[in-house]
């Protein structure tokens, strides 16, 4: 009987692999056209991996806890001619058998991989050799200071590993001008493999590539109050209820629609300025975020877009965002006042240049003029992360003095 391959499916675009989650099925299962067999995590959902027709699983070739890349083979089932021509799937050659996973994938169960950023003393204690002064040991290249200049050795070591210079700022060099060596390396190494530690999910390797590449931007932070109002009545009085978010989400779309250039991108010498207002918005997952985009956000009005905010952040709460909805966003909202924070800065994606945050709502005394006292006033800030080569604090001034006047208009939205 012909056999088809359940392959790794190319899941999103830049997605290369994806770590087996759970199996679905076993050996023996009767299984349909299109039927969820396989589910995997990437660095941005949660998703099923389908089968491409009916028939008998023979055998499951992969494991949960595995990384695969794209293309590689999960199992095998048994079909006939007769399904193969109707789901037009394409099945193995006579004799053809899938090439096993390849031998550096990762799993995700636990390890003794974890970090542990120890003091100078800590460090000093566990045996690391001592500093050496400046024009002794190895020569660091002109221009170089200290743990900046990585030997191919030690980048090699990394690779291996999957460590990043990120994960190194704590070793304490023992080489010329501070300079990290291979023995500090595998000192450091030893000393923090016996520490409790988890393997940390594709969701929380995505969150920590993405934050490292924003930090390589001058990213700066501005904030205001805003008067919650308008807002907390509006909501009040809407039959349908807007989420708080989405408030926010609207106000900065119509405020972005009049200054586009505040979410520009800079490459080399230009300034990239946005063809449309698609705006994300921060889902707190487990172990991550995730940032699911609302397209075209300023042509629609808040009634409009109430059941498409409504869906995406459901789907994104499950880990099971469209791909429609994912990548592509120019800014993002960020309400951290869920958790209670009054203040906070938020970082924006490294491929976007603008986050707007959201604070807790508090009841603060304002004076009022009118009755000459202070009164209790409800309040929340808003804090705009930027990339401060794009624009400088007083085009995102401008453009908070837009969004305040929206909030507390919001029948204009």
């Amino acid at each position: 009987m012909p056999q088809v391959p359940i392959l790794m499916p190319q899941l999103g675009e830049s997605i290369t692999e994806a770590t087996i989650m759970r199996l679905l099925v076993k050996p023996g299962d009767t299984v349909v056209a299109d039927q969820e067999v396989v589910e995997v995590e990437t660095n941005k959902a949660v998703m099923g991996v389908t089968t491409e027709c009916g028939g008998t699983v023979v055998s499951l070739l992969a494991a949960e806890g595995e990384t695969l890349a794209v293309g590689t083979a999960l199992g095998i089932i048994d079909a006939t001619e007769a399904e193969i021509e109707r789901s037009g799937a394409t099945p193995l050659a006579e004799g053809e058998i899938p090439a096993p996973p390849a031998e550096n994938k990762t799993s995700s169960g636990s390890g003794n991989d974890g970090a542990h950023f120890r003091t100078e003393g800590e460090y000093r204690e566990s045996g690391a050799a001592k500093p050496v002064a400046d024009g002794r040991g190895l020569p660091v290249p002109m221009g170089v200071r200290g743990a900046h200049y990585l030997s191919p050795r030690i980048r090699a070591r990394m690779d291996e590993l999957g460590i990043t210079e990120a994960d190194l700022a704590y070793v304490i060099g023992s080489g010329a001008g501070g300079r990290i060596t291979i023995e500090d390396f595998e000192s450091f190494l030893n000393y923090v493999d016996g520490w409790p530690s988890r393997q940390a999910s594709p969701m929380r390797r995505s969150v920590a590539s993405s934050m490292q590449r924003t930090w390589r931007r001058p990213i700066a932070s501005a904030g205001r109050p805003i008067f919650m109002a308008p807002i907390i009545l509006h909501r009040k009085n809407h039959p349908r209820k807007p989420g708080i978010t989405l408030y926010f989400l609207r106000a900065l779309a119509l405020a972005l629609a009049e200054a586009p250039e505040c979410a520009g991108y800079m490459v080399g010498g230009r300034i990239l300025t946005p063809r449309r207002i698609d705006l994300g918005v921060a889902v707190q997952v487990a172990d991550g975020v995730m940032v699911p985009v609302l397209r075209g956000v300023n042509e629609f009005t808040m009634d409009e877009l109430i059941d498409e905010y409504n869906k995406v952040v459901d789907q994104a709460r499950n880990r099971r965002l469209d791909p429609g909805y994912q990548g592509g966003g120019i800014a993002t909202v960020s309400n951290f006042g869920g958790f209670g924070l009054t203040f906070a800065s938020p970082m924006p994606l490294p491929s976007e240049s603008l986050i707007l945050g959201v604070g807790a709502v508090q009841k603060v005394p304002v004076w009022s003029d009118e009755v000459e006292c202070f009164i209790p006033v409800e309040q929340a800030n808003i804090v705009a992360s930027f990339d401060h080569r794009v624009v400088d604090g007083g085009d995102i001034g401008r453009l908070m003095l837009r969004i305040a006047y929206y909030l507390e208009h919001p029948e204009v939205l």
